[in-house]
Parts: structure tokens; sequence; C-alpha cells
């Protein structure tokens, strides 16, 4: 592990900015900005957009974290090293000037055999060219039917191109530690994957939990007034949650299945080898919308729960969008802060393992996350953990805190409409999870949607030809809704049945 000073790195952390819009669908650009944290920023004349607890300690390393392969060490270090000269800056020639970031924005634009030349130019362009973003982009870009993971993504596009080439220890791809290199941009992924979650991060347990509970209870309690439960006990009788592990997945998928990984396609075997092996910020997820089709056994393993069973997307028929998907990743994988897309609510059932969701109502940004005015493109932390890292203790002192929960095998989390959630896996974990429109959210249903208007159009004709009158019914309540409401915000309204909100809007 190499030597750096913690607390002081951490404070300077905390004063980070997102500065770049992303998109919704970052899986096809796996390589995302990330805001430098070195001490410029610190004197920035721009105040942090997040103020927290200064106080805050306790982040640890986990114990099985490799040393930082080249050597980078956190900026703060230098300056506790008197008389050391940052390699970084004498290796850059007229890059120099440039953010690190910067920096590997340029050298994405080369091939493999460009960034191997360029490596042996100086030790900062060797430490620049070995970072593994680079090779993953190259992977992910140029390897699309698939590739077996080699211990690294640079190891990995090796032995894919030169099949004949000795990418063991011991043979032809080899790293070595650059000595004085001072990078908090750098630094901070190697970090953000090695980081142990905190136990604080973990002990907050604040979402309803139900058990055996009526439809009808469901509805009235949850889904019209739209507040996120925790159900137990509704899976129970599913064979997914009885036969599905590893060993049953890849023998009922077979080396002819191939799943859907980011960008791209990979075998289930292909994609646990992956997962065994990698230890990276950002792991990537398997989320396959096609498995049920791809292989009808897993569809027929399980079943929509009870409460979920109204589903007005379903006039649509084929020509609906995606709506269910299978989801395998490691410890460490997840979903960063989003919204789920067509204005539709969700349920999240974990089969194996488990997952820690963060929930914020539809009128609370959580902290770090910035969307555009439009909701199409949000800009937020790089990983899941940098965002705990930076950001979950801002919210211990807001007035509004988020739902939190850690969701089980054998439970379903169900998602309103309108929610900003994030879920990170604490173990290797196997969901499906599924989203649906019923009538108390059928309000906004196709916003943001590429196709809206032929969508709204062919959604509000399938409704009315399946439910006539429903769409002037929904109107007349909403209407007797607005009289009754008082002037509360969504977070206040939570717990008032009596209060909420339908407008047939598209």
């Amino acid at each position: 592990m190499p030597s750096f000073r913690m607390m002081n790195f951490f404070s300077r952390v905390k004063t980070r900015r997102t500065k770049k819009t992303i998109r919704k669908n970052r899986n096809k650009k796996p390589h995302k900005p990330r805001n430098q944290t070195c001490i410029s920023s610190i004197t920035n004349n721009s105040p942090p957009l997040i103020e927290e607890d200064d106080n805050e300690e306790g982040f640890s390393i986990k114990s099985s974290a490799p040393s930082h392969t080249h050597g980078v060490q956190p900026l703060g270090n230098l300056y506790f090293n008197p008389g050391s000269i940052n390699s970084r800056d004498t290796g850059l020639g007229n890059l120099l000037t440039l953010t690190d970031e910067l920096v590997l924005d340029i050298l994405a634009f080369l091939d493999g055999t460009s960034l191997g030349i360029l490596a042996s130019v100086s030790k900062s362009f060797y430490v620049f060219t070995n970072q593994e973003p680079l090779w993953r982009n190259l992977v992910l870009e140029n390897l699309i039917d698939g590739f077996q993971y080699n211990g690294s993504w640079k190891t990995t596009f090796v032995s894919a191109c030169y099949p004949l080439f000795d990418v063991s220890c011991s043979g032809g791809v080899r790293s070595f530690k650059v000595r004085d290199f001072y990078s908090d941009y750098l630094f901070q992924s190697w970090l953000c994957a090695n980081l142990e979650m905190k136990p604080e991060w973990l002990e907050r347990d604040n979402i309803v939990r139900k058990r055996g509970i009526s439809v009808e209870e469901f509805v009235m309690s949850f889904e019209e007034v739209n507040k996120p439960v925790l159900l137990e006990g509704c899976i129970d009788n599913w064979d997914a949650v009885r036969k599905w592990d590893r060993d049953y997945l890849m023998k009922l998928c077979g080396d002819d299945v191939k799943f859907a990984v980011g960008p791209v396609e990979m075998k289930l075997r292909e994609y646990f080898g992956y997962s065994d092996q990698v230890r990276e910020e950002r792991p990537l997820y398997l989320f396959d919308p096609k498995f049920a089709e791809k292989v009808p056994t897993l569809g027929s393993e399980y079943e929509v729960p009870v409460y979920f069973r109204e589903d007005l997307f379903g006039v649509l028929g084929n020509e609906r969008p995606d709506y269910r998907w299978i989801i395998i990743g490691p410890t460490g994988s997840g979903s960063s802060f989003h919204v789920d897309p067509n204005s539709t609510s969700a349920w999240n059932a974990v089969i194996k393992g488990s997952k820690k969701w963060i929930l914020f109502p539809p009128d609370v940004i959580p902290p770090g996350v910035h969307p555009s005015p439009d909701g199409a493109e949000v800009a937020s932390p790089v990983s899941i953990m940098e965002w705990f890292m930076n950001f979950y203790g801002a919210t211990k002192n807001w007035k509004k805190k988020p739902i939190e929960c850690i969701c089980k095998a054998g439970e379903v989390i169900f998602v309103p409409n309108g929610w900003w959630h994030l879920v990170i896996n604490l173990e290797e974990s196997i969901a499906i999870t599924q989203n649906y429109v019923s009538r108390p959210n059928a309000s906004i249903l196709v916003s943001g949607t590429t196709d809206r208007v032929n969508l709204h159009d062919k959604f509000k004709n399938a409704i009315e030809a399946s439910f006539p009158g429903e769409i002037d019914e929904l109107t007349r309540k909403d209407e007797e809704k607005k009289i009754q409401q008082r002037k509360l915000s969504i977070w206040d309204s939570i717990a008032d049945s009596s209060v909420g909100a339908f407008k047939f809007s598209f």
C-alpha cells in the first residue's frame, strides 16, 4: 500500500466540484470526467457546493487492497517531502499546463499501439498511458463480441490482440512504480476502488417495511401517495429464489447466450471471470432487458408480485419500451443517482446478495447531483463510492433526509415515480427489476422519451380502447385533489394519503 497522508487528502476531496454534464446512458462512454482535487481547487474563490463536517473521519482501505500499481500518491504528500519535484510535471513537456483530466481525454484518442509507444517517452507519460480507463475503453470499443478478462484492462487488450504474447508477470507486461508522482485525480480512482464502506453509511434504515399487506393497502398507503416501501415475503414462492446462483445460471445459459454488460455483450462465464478479478471504481454491471426472450426458462421462474400487476404500459404490446431486466454485479457495482425513465415506478427484487438503497423524493435533488433543466442530462460524481465519500455526510444535517435501507435476498423495494435513487451492491448480487405504470402514477407517463409524441398518441389511444372513460375519470379526481391540496412540499405530504398529484399531461 502506498504511503499517503489520509486525512490531508480527504480534507481536500470535500471541495471538489462536478463540472461536466453526463448523459443518462453513460455505459456508451465508460471514461467519465472526474474533478481534480488539487491545491488550486481549494484557493478558488468559488465556495464548495456542499459543506461537509470537517471532523468526519474513519475512512479505511480494504485489507486486500493492492498498492497503487504505478506509485501515484495524493498531491498533499508532495508538501510533506521537502525537496521533491513532482515527476508528473517534469515529463509532460508542452502538456504540463493541462489538467490530468484533459491529458487523459487527449490520450483517449490514441490506439493501443500509440499508447504503448508514448509510454516510453517519459515516466510521466508512462503513468498516464497505463491508466486503466484508457484500456477499458479500448477493450469495450474494439472487443464488442466479448472478451476474457485477464487481471487488468491493459493485459486483457494485449492478450486479445496478440494471443501469442505472454502477459503474465514473468512475461512481457510488467509495471514499475514511478517515484515522486503526485496526482489527486489519478489517485482518487484507486482510492474509490479500494475504500471500505463506512459502518455509518449502512446504519440508517428508515424505510417502511411491510409483510403480507393487501393490494388495497399497498395502493392506498404507498402507490397513490408515491411513497417507497420494502416488501417482505412476497417472492418466497419464486423458483428463482430457490435456484438462481452462479452454477445454475451458467449451466442453464451455457456458452451460446450473451447478456448486455454496459456497451458489450458477454457470456455469463466471461462475466463472472471478470467480476471475480476486477477491482475498479465502476465495475461493469450485467443489465439485460431481453433475458426472458434469450432464455425463456429465466422468465418462467419468477412472476410479477401481486402488488404490481396492473401495468398500463402493457396496452402497448410489443411496442412498449424496455421494462424488465436481470441484474448481476459484484461488490461495489450499482447505479448512481437517477430517475427511472418514462415516468415509471419500479420494483426491484433481490434474489441473491444485498443492496444499499438511498432515495430522495422528486422535489429534493441529491447533493452533488445536477440535472439539466429538462432532466435529459445529469452531472454527478464519477462513482458511487465517490458520492458516499464526498456527499453522504451532508445529508445528516438536512431536514429532508433521504430514505435508506438495505434490501436483502427475498425482499422487494418499491421505487415510486420520479424518485431519485442510488443503489450499490454490498456483495455479489442477482436481482430482477421491472418498471411499470398503474393508474395512480400514470400522470406523465411518456415524458422524457425520444419518441414522446408518437408514444403518447399510442398510449392514449390504447388506454381509451382498453379503459373507456378512464382518462376523464382520472382528470376529474385530479381536480378534486387540487381543491383539497394544501401548499406542502412532496416530502411533507408523503404521510398524507389524501394528498396526491395527477395530471394527465404529456
